[in-house]
């Protein structure tokens, strides 16, 4: 009888330590899913925010999770149920079209960072400098080749290239020559192959690149200006999206955007 009651009693004590490992496992599970943000970023963002987030985890601030592509895609996977908290955009349309559905706290909303386009062409391209200027010898210097560029009827920094071109008088003529590019980092790759004597980029991807130099770097005059907003989604206000968000904001994280060439606010 005894032996029975004690081991009743350790059964007893070994359910209720079971059930204290249970809770704070999941108490550790919650604390995590509080810090864990899900960043969706433009294209041409990858390396600065990259190196943001990698800041931020060292700090041990968070567990961000990154998803970069094209502010379109992103935008339409958000509008789809894509369970993003911060949505970064590359222009203000692919916000805006969030913003009308309510998929985005407008109230969080910021342009977080500017750019500028520019014509880029391989490292030993025979092509020198270009003045870019109304009605400008675009098509002639593509020969009988295409021009690279993120596809302009999505694609933010192919927008704003086919408003450029437009503006400059230029654009029916290379409207047939393109080869549209899915992001615009698929454009600067096929400069970077020479398999596109020129392409019309971010600046800052330019930048990033030891294969292409810059020829051209469009007046502003011909083109919106060109800014980033950042946003929560709808309903998306935990810790962890909060600090990410003023992390954003913060001059560390500022001084990074500066590093890779962007504009910041």
């Amino acid at each position: 009888m005894a032996l029975n009651i004690i081991r009743f009693a350790v059964a007893l004590v070994l359910i209720q330590v079971a059930v204290a490992h249970f809770f704070s496992l999941k108490n550790a599970e919650a604390a995590q899913d509080s810090e864990r943000v899900v960043i969706f970023a433009a294209k041409s963002t990858v390396n600065a925010v990259t190196d943001i987030c990698r800041l931020y985890k060292e700090q041990k601030t968070g567990n961000p999770q990154l998803s970069f592509a094209a502010s379109s895609t992103l935008a339409k996977q958000i509008s789809n149920g894509a369970p993003a908290d911060i949505f970064l955009s590359a222009n203000t349309k692919w916000m805006d079209y969030l913003e009308k559905q309510k998929m985005i706290d407008p109230n969080s909303r910021i342009d977080l960072l500017g750019n500028r386009i520019v014509l880029i062409a391989p490292l030993e391209s025979p092509i020198d400098k270009i003045e870019i200027e109304p009605s400008f010898a675009l098509v002639e210097l593509l020969a009988d080749q295409r021009l690279a560029m993120g596809d302009p009827d999505h694609v933010p920094s192919g927008i704003y290239g086919k408003q450029a071109f437009e503006n400059l008088k230029v654009w029916k003529h290379v409207k047939d020559r393109l080869a549209r590019g899915k992001d615009v980092r698929s454009a600067l790759m096929l400069v970077e192959r020479a398999e596109a004597p020129i392409g019309q980029v971010y600046a800052t991807d330019a930048a990033i690149s030891k294969k292409v130099r810059v020829i051209g770097t469009f007046p502003q005059y011909c083109h919106p200006p060109i800014a980033y907003p950042v946003a929560l989604t709808a309903g998306k206000h935990s810790s962890g999206a909060l600090h990410f968000m003023d992390f954003l904001k913060s001059a560390q994280a500022k001084h990074i955007f500066q590093r890779y060439g962007f504009i910041v606010y």
